[in-house]
């Protein structure tokens, strides 16, 4: 019946599988070979910009006394809110940080996504634009044609906490999605599909889309404009974020 979690709603018969959320995430993510977590703005992006130095990235859920401990034991850096001025959840700051090695990143939505997944997940990769082309080679060149993908687009939050699905989010994953089926690469489920061709449709005016999108007008508006840029940089990377050990890092 609808609302229970049976083979409807885990997409089971398709390979490459797209959901929303940390429960999208628990829905599509068992019994798959690689999940996609997805965050444009502004997690996954961080995390394209940092590990193109070279860092090491955690993910953690939460920016309190015990993300200190978490970097403590880690020896990283623990990022801060954007308006301190130091390292934060802010693709610029990470970009013109003078060192850059281990640094852990909280964020509520694209990094409470993959700290979970580090303790269930076979694989995990962070996904922006920047680097959706650069992981989707990786993928064809690396897991086996009949793998099994779970991409997850992050979203936002609503002020109760109820999940607000996010343009940037479904373009990024899109972007990806289009990016295996380019290469040939079939089962993709209806969701999945459907966010490819979103993608194909906002491409020819994709930094614009960012810009005018909530949550682009909302960094925007707070003075954070450069941020919304680099989002916008697709394919500007190379590199491939893959979860390991607890970070991200070049495969």
């Amino acid at each position: 019946m609808p609302g229970e979690l049976g083979v409807p709603q885990r997409q089971l018969p398709f390979a490459v599988r797209f959901e929303w959320g940390l429960d999208g995430a628990r829905a599509v993510v068992p019994g798959a070979d690689l999940a996609v977590v997805v965050d444009v703005l502004s997690f996954t992006t961080c995390v394209s910009v940092a590990v193109e130095r070279g860092a090491m990235v955690f993910p953690y859920p939460h920016r309190d006394a015990s993300a200190t401990d978490f970097a403590a034991h880690h020896q990283a850096l623990l990022a801060g809110p954007r308006n301190t001025g130091g390292l934060s959840l802010s693709p610029s700051s990470l970009r013109t940080a003078g060192t850059l090695e281990r640094v852990v990143l909280p964020s509520p939505n694209g990094s409470t996504i993959s700290h979970e997944l580090a303790a269930s997940a076979s694989k995990v990769v962070a996904v922006s634009l920047r680097n959706a082309a650069a992981t989707a080679r990786w993928v064809h060149a690396t897991l086996p044609f009949d793998a099994v993908i779970a991409v997850i687009a992050a979203g936002e939050k609503w002020t109760d906490g109820a999940l607000r699905p996010s343009l940037e989010d479904q373009l990024g994953a899109g972007a990806f999605i289009a990016g295996l089926a380019n290469a040939g690469r079939g089962g993709l489920s209806p969701e999945a599909e459907m966010a490819a061709v979103s993608f194909g449709a906002a491409r020819p005016r994709l930094t614009e889309m960012l810009r005018s999108c909530s949550s682009g007008r909302e960094l925007i508006d707070a003075g954070y404009a450069e941020d919304v840029t680099i989002a916008a940089e697709l394919d500007g990377s190379s590199v491939v974020a893959l979860l390991l050990n607890g970070a991200f890092q070049t495969p």
